[in-house]
């Protein structure tokens, strides 16, 4: 059962999942529009396992007695939405047609395209779901790109080394120091295996530090910048599935808010990003609400869905961070070798 799942039946009492829930577990066929029976025939799952697949916008069951007792919702309230974590953050952005891209980058990082045909990398680099507006006779596919170790780098160095500063005055350090950072890299590879490496597991490291004209400026910038990098680089994957990443939609939340990390994204992938307020709790609720009936369509949930800001690649800078991500490029390849 994934989180969501699990989550509904407490919730209702009523096991059921959906077809992006499927998608997640591996056992969506995408060329057949169907339950991955030959999966299940193989490792000899008895079909009749697999609970009922309700919509992602619908009823999907109302609340039960005992878990109106527990959180306080009210009885019988519909349960009329569903998603995973990336699914719903696309969704809260209003990403939902071929050719739409939403980012985050929280503890990890995502980005997540939208594509109508069924697409994979076959080296498993990044995963294809079925995606939350999907129907039979529509395709809706998200290709989800994953880096694990994103945020949580950033959080660390603060923790561990910076424990004065906050993360505006770190963002403040960083844009001390020009694109490249002088020559520093870092390699955000420290929680966990990384798919996008094919599950290899290297761990942080950091490169190039001069103790003669390095400080901890650069290595602020650095870290920011290989997060960037490590994103560029799965992105990479995601564009030779055909996934075009020109123009991509975040929250003006986690990462997102330092000017440096913005600055690098934009120039390094040559993508222009708009930022909106918005997040996964709002998108959630929109989501239900469309569900319920309370919105008519999606055109309607998303409205009043407010633009931020605008950033788009300016040619000096794009130039300068590029030759930094090559360079990057280069010694990963030693490194994961």
């Amino acid at each position: 059962m994934l989180p969501g799942d699990y989550v509904a039946m407490k919730m209702t009492g009523d096991i059921t999942t959906t077809k992006t829930g499927l998608s997640e577990g591996i056992l969506w066929n995408f060329r057949k529009n169907s339950l991955a029976t030959e999966l299940l025939d193989h490792w000899n799952i008895p079909q009749g396992l697999i609970p009922e697949v309700v919509p992602e916008f619908g009823r999907q069951g109302t609340v039960s007695n005992q878990a109106s007792s527990q959180l306080g919702i009210p009885e019988n309230i519909p349960v009329s939405y569903r998603a995973g974590d990336q699914p719903n953050n696309a969704f809260s952005l209003n990403v939902l047609h071929p050719g739409e891209v939403a980012a985050t980058a929280g503890t990890s990082g995502v980005v997540y395209g939208v594509m109508d045909k069924p697409a994979y990398d076959p080296h498993s680099r990044v995963n294809t779901f079925v995606h939350v507006n999907h129907t039979t006779t529509r395709n809706r596919l998200g290709v989800l790109l994953c880096v694990n170790g994103t945020g949580i780098l950033n959080s660390w160095i603060r923790k561990n080394m910076f424990p004065d500063l906050d993360f505006p005055e770190m963002n403040k350090l960083a844009s001390e120091v020009g694109p490249g950072a002088d020559g520093v890299m870092v390699f955000p590879y420290g929680n966990g295996s990384e798919r996008s490496l094919m599950n290899r597991e290297p761990g942080v490291s950091f490169h190039g530090l001069s103790l003669n004209r390095h400080d901890r400026r650069h290595l602020l910038r650095a870290a920011q910048e290989g997060i960037v990098f490590a994103l560029a680089y799965g992105m990479e994957i995601m564009n030779d599935m055909g996934v075009k990443t020109e123009n991509i939609k975040a929250g003006h939340a986690n990462m997102f808010l330092s000017p440096v990390f913005r600055d690098a994204f934009v120039q390094t992938t040559g993508a222009t990003l708009s930022l909106y307020k918005t997040n996964g709790a709002e998108g959630a609720a929109r989501g239900a609400a469309v569900g319920a009936g309370i919105h008519a369509g999606f055109e309607e949930a998303f409205e009043h869905l407010q633009l931020l800001k605008e950033e788009s690649p300016i040619s000096d800078r794009r130039e300068a961070y590029l030759k930094s991500y090559n360079r990057w490029k280069e010694k990963l390849s030693t490194i994961i070798s």
